[in-house]
């Protein structure tokens, strides 16, 4: 029996618009951070974006943009918002955002800004996200918990410093906000360098943003 090849290119059009209208709805969700998103500490693969990737599954298309060493505010010693890493992230076109800043604005060198610069340096990193096209959910998180005495002047007592102010930004913004303070604290045989969290600190990482980002 000859089939008509017309007849078989039109049996085929429907199926390659479900196919794209699938990836169509994939949710983007754009992880905003430090070291602690891009994985440092955490076995290879196992960073908390890519844990949360496998939790959210396949209707999600999570996105990494942590960069070690980045710091929130733009006087701190290596600004986030002056990253590629920022860039490609608003190049995204985010359906969600999860910003994970201030782990090192904690550094003696930059918390003496913090007075004048951390609120208003969250205020314009969330503004940028807010004008894209996008229009994103933008979650912010509480900044991780370190353990003991922390390690390259990085600090538990100026990671606490930024709570009041990031929930004030929330509050007002009407903004979300995802403890990761909390999912970590006195969990310190999780955090062998007591900043960075190994594999097990990254999935409870994880496991506290997902269960935000899936909660209504």
């Amino acid at each position: 029996m000859k089939i008509n090849p017309l007849l078989l290119a039109f049996c085929a059009i429907p199926f390659l618009n479900f196919t794209q209208a699938e990836e169509a709805k994939r949710l983007v969700l754009a992880c905003v951070g430090d070291s602690i998103t891009q994985g440092v500490g955490a076995e290879r693969g196992q960073s908390w974006p890519a844990q949360a990737q496998r939790t959210l599954g396949e209707k999600w298309q999570v996105q990494n943009f942590g960069l070690s060493g980045t710091t929130l505010m733009n006087s701190g010693n290596k600004p986030y918002q002056k990253s590629k890493q920022f860039t490609d992230a608003l190049s995204s076109n985010p359906d969600v955002v999860v910003i994970m800043l201030g782990t090192n604005d904690t550094k003696p060198t930059n918390w003496k800004n913090a007075d004048k610069d951390y609120e208003d340096d969250y205020r314009d990193l969330i503004s940028d996200f807010q004008k894209l096209a996008s229009k994103p959910k933008i979650f912010l998180c509480l900044p991780p918990y370190i353990a003991k005495k922390g390690r390259w002047g990085i600090n538990n007592e100026d990671t606490k410093a930024q709570v009041p102010i990031i929930k004030k930004i929330a509050k007002e913004l009407k903004l979300e906000i995802i403890n990761v303070y909390a999912a970590l604290e006195g969990q310190d045989n999780l955090i062998p360098d007591t900043v960075h969290p190994n594999t097990g600190g990254a999935a409870l990482i994880a496991k506290v943003v997902t269960a935000s980002l899936t909660a209504k």
